[in-house]
């Protein structure tokens, strides 16, 4: 990262490195494995994102939306709340049928928020290289936050395949996360249609 680029990106990068030492020292004490992997995909994420910032040229508001869903990613595995990880907190009884198909969760709203930004980023890095419609445009960046929204649910299986215990939850845990994912794709991706003015640089 260069001296200019640093001093663009110094707070969010302070900001998301504290944390994610902070939650780092946590886990490897509790044991947690499961959030130990997450942690360490995190941190790779992140220096991919910081690696390529000088071609992809993402907004302040990318590069802290990102920070704040690996916060709130973080949050969601640690911070407990009646017996339960916040992950599990039930925020609204909006949809009970029993078990794990239950709406509305804290868990849920993340994944909602945290695909919203995935879909903002696409947004941004499409932009500078397409030269089609505004609609074809935010079509595309809603896919592509789709896309790794998939990505996300595959970096859940392999935790669950690979060790012995985690808190990733069953079949309907997994499609009510894409469900929010695409809550969440879709809501930018009418923000970006709908709102053009919205200063996102």
């Amino acid at each position: 990262m260069t001296k200019k680029l640093w001093y663009q990106f110094w707070r969010p990068l302070v900001f998301t490195s504290g944390y994610l030492l902070v939650f780092s020292v946590y886990y490897i004490f509790k044991g947690d494995a499961e959030f130990i992997w997450y942690v360490a995909v995190t941190v790779l994420f992140f220096a991919l994102i910081l690696g390529t910032i000088k071609y992809t040229r993402l907004s302040h508001w990318s590069i802290w939306g990102l920070s704040l869903w690996g916060l709130l990613h973080m949050a969601g595995g640690s911070v407990l709340v009646a017996g339960d990880v916040l992950y599990a907190y039930r925020l609204l009884p909006l949809v009970d049928r029993g078990g794990e198909f239950f709406i509305l969760k804290f868990d849920q709203v993340v994944h909602a928020f945290g695909f919203a930004v995935a879909t903002l980023v696409m947004y941004e890095i499409t932009k500078r290289y397409f030269t089609g419609s505004r609609g074809l445009l935010v079509f595309i960046a809603a896919l592509g936050g789709l896309g790794l929204g998939a990505i996300n649910e595959l970096v859940e299986f392999a935790a669950v395949v690979f060790m012995p215990s985690t808190g990733v939850g069953g079949y309907f845990n997994t499609g009510l996360d894409l469900v929010f994912n695409a809550v969440g794709a879709i809501f930018m991706a009418v923000m970006l249609y709908w709102k053009p003015r919205l200063k996102f640089k």
